[in-house]
């Protein structure tokens, strides 16, 4: 039976005196952190230059740190209410502060997109690793002790510890162990939060070596809020829902596009009519692939499990059984709620989602004959950054090496839709971003970095339309490229394609697609908007309502700070407008804006009530 503490100093102890002072600690990715073990052992390795520590892991999840004056004044309630009583990590605290000593190496194979861009430890100690590496690599520095947070119950006197929102590499790592390639002490962390999931992560008392377990380190699960879905998301995500077979198989990756993918297809199969109209808005004169309401019912393998995959289960859309489970999922992280339906949900219920190993998700390798005939038309949906017009797809990284999240299982994705029969790769991304005050295309004629190289090229989805390139010529990719292009950049894209001699010199990009601007997005998805069938949370939200009000405000206020005419409309329209209604009222007091004590104060309130007004709930 494990060790049982209620000290992370005491754990640490016995960690030292069982391993010694090489210390190679494997962490989950995301939620699975044992946060105090974690920082108990960083704090003795600062204590004692002669204790050696590595930690390998992934997405470190921080707290958001907001910089502007209006962004704190939005976020810092926010921060306090949802991430308050979450313990910071002391390693990434010291790598922020370049604190960190010689004798502590922190490597991780996936950041906290853009978290860690500026930070040369952090993109020097990266290494490069589709996620069903990860652990192999682990392996081969001699991993000696896994740490990761456990959920405990206790049935007819015994005691089992799940894994629960972490199976992915700790799994693997057993499996290893079992095997005798590897030897390890594995410690878990308890926390009354977590749900206890069924399946393979659940696991016998003795199969930790400690346990800590204290109400002293309880803590309150990190929970990031979900972001409002905007129309380019909404757009791209409703292209996707018309991809999805009925009787196939699902993954998603996490962000907008998923929830707004999931919100497509709940539409598509309990409001058929209004998906049609809505996809023949959003793309005249062409008919969606696949429309039809789910009879049979999709089957999830994801190795991330994250709040839409609820939703689309309540719908009764996931609902094709693989082995007694319509979802298998290697790690999950979520809202509060997300949290707390799991850990209310039936027994019965619960046990159709199994978390397991990430290579069992990510892979065909490995019971390969029973993965082919499960994962029928398969859809992997995944996000990218940018496109080459030549179908190379960057989602990692930048062209100087700059590293901004990690390939992750990505490729691995791709990989299986070219493996398995009838399965699609689904790469979607926004067509334009901001960088600085210049509106920059996403759809690249050329890039020094790639995630997805051109010969994986499938289907790449921006909000203006699908462009399928699987198994089509050079000049079809591009020409099918420039028609999901926003039309502000076609012509130059265009020109570099025919200088390249990759275009025929006469070729001209049809009328149908010369209409790529956020203005023709907005008006298609409006009847929508209005009807409440795309509401920019469709899945419940844990900001407040005021706060939900602030959101498209405070973007409005974003988009037209990078323009001096903007900003003095806006002002002018914050100067003139009537007294503030009782909405208006509460959103200023939210901002403490009520009762501006400074020239600051009264222009960012004039510029807000503004950009309340255009939101048009004023």
């Amino acid at each position: 039976m494990p060790k049982i503490f209620s000290d992370a100093e005491a754990v640490v102890d016995d960690i030292i005196r069982e391993c010694g002072k090489r210390l190679v600690v494997g962490l989950p990715l995301g939620l699975g952190k044992a946060n105090h073990i974690i920082n108990a052992l960083v704090a003795r390795a600062v204590a004692d230059a002669s204790v050696s520590l590595t930690l390998f892991t992934a997405l470190t999840l921080e707290k958001p740190t907001p910089s502007a004056d209006l962004e704190r004044r939005f976020i810092a309630p926010v921060i306090d209410r949802l991430f308050g009583a979450y313990p910071d990590l002391d390693y990434a605290r010291r790598l922020h502060a370049k604190t960190l000593p010689p004798n502590i190496e922190v490597i991780e194979f996936f950041f906290l997109a853009g978290r860690w861009l500026y930070n040369a430890y952090a993109q020097q100690h990266y290494i490069s690793a589709n996620y069903t590496h990860a652990a192999s690599y682990l392996l081969t520095r001699g991993v000696n002790v896994i740490t990761q947070l456990v959920a405990k119950r206790v049935v007819d006197g015994e005691t089992r510890y799940s894994l629960s929102c972490n199976t992915d590499t700790t799994l693997d790592f057993l499996n290893a162990r079992k095997e005798g390639r590897t030897s390890f002490k594995i410690v878990g962390q308890v926390n009354s939060e977590l749900p206890f999931m069924p399946g393979e992560g659940d696991l016998a008392a003795d199969e930790f070596h400690a346990i800590l377990e204290s109400k002293d380190t309880e803590f309150s699960l990190f929970a990031p809020p979900s972001e409002p879905i905007t129309d380019a998301k909404y757009a791209a995500g409703l292209h996707a829902a018309s991809l999805i077979r009925d009787g196939g198989t699902l993954q998603i990756g996490i962000g907008q596009v998923g929830d707004a993918l999931a919100q497509g297809l709940v539409i598509r199969h309990h409001d058929n009519e209004q998906f049609r109209q809505i996809i023949s808005r959003l793309s005249p004169g062409q008919m969606p692939q696949e429309s039809a309401s789910f009879e049979k019912g999709l089957y999830g393998v994801s190795e991330m499990f994250f709040e839409a995959f609820l939703a689309l289960i309540e719908a009764g859309i996931i609902k094709r059984e693989v082995d007694g489970a319509v979802l298998h999922a290697a790690f999950f992280l979520g809202p509060k709620s997300f949290y707390r339906a799991l850990r209310e949900m039936s027994p019965e219920v619960r046990a159709r989602i199994q978390m397991t190993a990430v290579s069992f998700t990510n892979e065909i390798y490995g019971g390969e004959e029973a993965k082919r005939k499960a994962r029928v038309d398969a859809r992997f949906v995944n996000n990218a950054m940018m496109a080459t017009l030549m179908g190379d797809a960057i989602s990692d990284g930048l062209e100087n090496g700059q590293v901004v999240s990690g390939v992750g299982g990505q490729y691995n994705f791709v990989a299986q839709a070219f493996a398995l029969e009838g399965a699609r790769s689904i790469l979607t991304l926004d067509a334009t971003r901001q960088s600085g005050r210049k509106l920059v295309s996403n759809i690249r004629w050329s890039y020094g970095h790639i995630t997805i190289p051109r010969h994986l090229r499938d289907i790449v989805i921006t909000e203006y339309g699908i462009a399928d390139l699987r198994g089509k010529s050079d000049a079809q990719v591009i020409a099918a490229m420039l028609s999901a292009a926003d039309s502000r950049f076609q012509d130059e894209l265009m020109r570099m394609a025919k200088d390249a001699g990759k275009l025929p010199a006469s070729y001209d990009i049809p009328a149908a697609h010369r209409d790529n601007v956020p203005e023709r997005i907005a008006k298609a998805l409006k009847p929508a908007r209005e009807k409440g069938l795309l509401p920019a949370f469709p899945f419940g939200s844990d900001f407040t309502e005021t706060e939900q009000r602030l959101i498209p405000a405070l973007q409005i206020l974003k988009d037209a700070s990078v323009s001096p005419a903007k900003l003095a409309g806006l002002a002018w329209q914050g100067l003139t407008a009537k007294h503030p209604n009782a909405d208006d009222a509460a959103c200023l007091a939210r901002m403490q804006l009520d009762t501006p004590a400074t020239a600051s104060d009264f222009i960012y309130r004039t510029l807000l009530r503004a950009a309340l007004a255009q939101t048009g709930n004023s």
